[in-house]
């Protein structure tokens, strides 16, 4: 009966740990559209939402009311099951990558040894749901948003995994935990100071990850109408768009993680400014991840979409040697560490 007790008990807490990560991302995914269409809106001098609510603040309800009530359109020519599943592989894989990463030192859904591992293949799966869509749906322009997705994650995620070998090779473990613990003990406080070169590469490769601009080639307005998403319509189209805010604060909590300290801050910034000693570890981690999305935002607004040779070209001819570059400094980094 004690057994079965503390079962229940751990249950009902990862439950709970769930509801609250859920709860939290959700809120900050539906309010960095409005984030967005503000800053791009300042960007380009005119004032974005702001009849719905005070500043507009309500934008974001009025939004998930419209795609509830929309009528949802399946076209005659789709492949019906696969259509309709295809939005939920996308969400449903962002949504997992969440269950391992750590927001503070006690505080994972799931400490797992292979934390960086898990969230690489989840982000290679979600690519399944794009390419599906695009299949599904019978028309040219989805069929090549899907098949440009495809191309597109096969030749980025090899940058991004290369450099976050470095990242591994450094801290010699696979857990984000342990990465956080040995940046913290490092001389630097964070690997992007001694990897900058990995570090650059997996910014831009997380830009290519998530599918946007100035790589958003899957969708290209301007030459496949909307790409995968061309057909769909109503909440199955909000899903999509829900993934995609998901799967920016995946990355931008896990370049926070592995390349600037996490929730730590390097010893001599804060004997420099003693002050920062106050902050509580999960503010640091959330000002970092913050950083990164409106970084996100402002690339948005600033760089033109690249051709789809020039994306290929820069993964393969660029990134990958810089990437392969940057293994073999923390190599000899690590070797003369030792001797």
């Amino acid at each position: 009966m004690a057994s079965n007790s503390h079962l229940l008990w751990d249950i009902l807490i990862i439950l709970l740990k769930i509801a609250v990560v859920l709860g939290v991302v959700l809120f900050h995914a539906a309010y960095t559209v409005y984030a967005e269409r503000k800053i791009i809106g300042r960007m380009q001098a005119r004032l974005g939402p702001t009849e719905v609510g005070p500043y507009g603040l309500l934008q974001p309800l009025a939004d998930l009311v419209k795609l509830l009530f929309k009528e949802d359109i399946i076209p005659i020519e789709t492949h019906k099951f696969i259509f309709q599943v295809a939005p939920l592989l996308v969400l449903v894989f962002a949504i997992t990558n969440l269950s391992v990463i750590p927001f503070h030192p006690s505080f994972s859904i799931a400490d797992v040894n292979l934390g960086v591992l898990v969230i690489l293949a989840f982000a290679g799966l979600g690519t399944y749901g794009i390419i599906l869509a695009g299949y599904s749906s019978g028309s040219k322009y989805s069929l090549l948003g899907g098949l440009r997705s495809a191309a597109q994650i096969l030749s980025y995620e090899i940058p991004l995994g290369l450099s976050l070998a470095g990242v591994i090779l450094y801290a010699e473990s696979f857990r984000i935990q342990d990465i956080v613990e040995a940046q913290a003990k490092s001389f630097f406080g964070m690997n992007a100071l001694p990897q900058i070169l990995g570090f650059i590469v997996f910014l831009i490769c997380a830009f290519a990850e998530t599918n946007r601009a100035p790589f958003d080639l899957p969708e290209a307005e301007s030459e496949l109408v909307a790409g995968y998403i061309t057909e769909y319509s109503g909440f199955r189209m909000g899903i999509f768009f829900l993934g995609e805010y998901i799967s920016m604060y995946v990355m931008s909590l896990l370049i926070s993680l592995c390349y600037l300290g996490g929730w730590t801050l390097p010893i001599w910034l804060t004997g420099f400014l003693p002050f920062l000693k106050a902050l509580p570890s999960t503010l640091i981690l959330i000002i970092k991840v913050y950083f990164f999305i409106f970084l996100f935002i402002w690339v948005r607004a600033t760089f033109p979409r690249y051709r789809f040779d020039q994306l290929m070209s820069m993964s393969w001819k660029v990134l990958i040697p810089a990437a392969l570059l940057n293994f073999l400094w923390i190599a000899f980094l690590k070797w003369r560490l030792l001797t």
